[in-house]
């Protein structure tokens, strides 16, 4: 059969038959023309401006929502009402209150979850942030200056991701990160300080973080298994250096695996400050609490001496824990904790070049 004009097929060879769309001449783009391609004799399909316009993922709204999502957000907030009453002298800054502040970050902080949205959250320190102004020229008293701190404070403060944890939670996890990062920076100072060994000329530093790193294995590794609290304190000219580190151990899945979980920053900030004490005659201490499956807490101590943690006997340790440090009256044992000798650690290969006097 013979196909009829209107059923033959559209041709290829650059020209339109009769079942092609003919092209749009530059007059005719959105022209809205009863002539053009929107107009009646197109059957079924709206003017342009009640067309929403699509590319080839979506609606222009639906992709702007995608960039929304993918586009990172940060918040510095104000974390006690000290900081919060700082910032109350620029007229700009809205707020009054800082508990009904605090609520109001938190539901911003939620209405970004909901949306996909992910959110950095960092600490605002007033006095840095004067700082910053003053160095960048910018007025203080202007929310986008507030904005270009927060930003640029994360290359330098503690961060973390919001993930639907309360923000009085978030709030105490950044302090413990910004307690630590200034912890890790006056132990590095401390450090540097100590220069070359007169002796071999070997840098001091790099080898005391290297034997706290050592003594810190041989403390876990010992310990065993558990929830493990440990604290280094190590007094210095400039004020105790104080070091917490938080560990969970686990029996090793396979031979040669490692059962610690260590979060970086604590690692980082305890390495530094037993180095601290190992590389000269500081009198220094190491306490080891131990939660057990029972939730019964074992404490045990060490004393650094002799570049070395030597173990404290149960009395020592009863008398450390049960004795006030400002007053030297004794004080009730703790309810569930028993108090034990340290356990002696096994010295380095390398012990000969650490002698008593440094």
């Amino acid at each position: 059969m013979t196909p009829m004009p209107h059923d033959r097929p559209p041709t290829d060879n650059g020209q339109h038959g009769p079942g092609r769309r003919q092209p749009a001449g530059p007059g005719d783009t959105h022209s809205g023309s009863p002539n053009g391609p929107t107009g009646p004799g197109r059957k079924g399909q709206r003017r342009p401006g009640a067309t929403r316009v699509r590319t080839a993922r979506g609606t222009r709204g639906a992709i702007r929502r995608a960039l929304r999502r993918e586009s990172p957000s940060t918040i510095a907030v104000l974390a006690n009402a000290v900081d919060f009453t700082a910032m109350r002298r620029y007229e700009s800054f809205p707020f009054a209150d800082h508990a009904r502040y605090l609520r109001q970050v938190e539901g911003l902080l939620r209405a970004r979850a909901a949306h996909g949205g992910h959110t950095t959250v960092t600490l605002f320190d007033p006095a840095a942030y004067r700082a910053f102004c003053a160095e960048a020229d910018l007025d203080p008293d202007e929310p986008t200056s507030r904005a270009r701190y927060a930003a640029a404070s994360l290359a330098t403060n503690p961060t973390l991701p919001y993930e639907g944890q309360s923000l009085g939670h978030l709030i105490a996890q950044l302090l413990d990160a910004e307690e630590h990062q200034a912890t890790l920076e006056r132990a590095v100072q401390v450090l540097a300080s100590m220069g070359e060994c007169a002796e071999c000329g070997e840098d001091v530093a790099s080898a005391a973080l290297a034997r706290a790193g050592q003594a810190v294995h041989a403390l876990l590794r010992s310990a065993g298994p558990g929830r493990h609290h440990l604290v280094c304190s190590v007094p210095t000219p400039a004020g105790s250096l104080i070091a917490v580190l938080h560990v969970r151990a686990e029996e090793p899945e396979a031979p040669g695996s490692s059962p610690h979980h260590l979060p970086d920053d604590d690692r980082e900030a305890f390495r530094a400050t037993l180095a601290v004490g190992l590389s000269g005659t500081r009198p220094g201490g190491v306490v080891l609490r131990t939660t057990d499956t029972d939730q019964r807490d074992t404490v045990r101590g060490w004393a650094i001496r002799d570049h070395w943690l030597s173990p404290l006997t149960e009395a020592q340790v009863f008398s450390a824990y049960c004795t006030d440090p400002d007053t030297g009256e004794p004080l009730s044992p703790e309810s569930g904790v028993d108090y034990r000798a340290g356990f002696p650690l096994p010295r380095p290969d390398d012990d000969r070049r650490w002698t008593s006097d440094g």
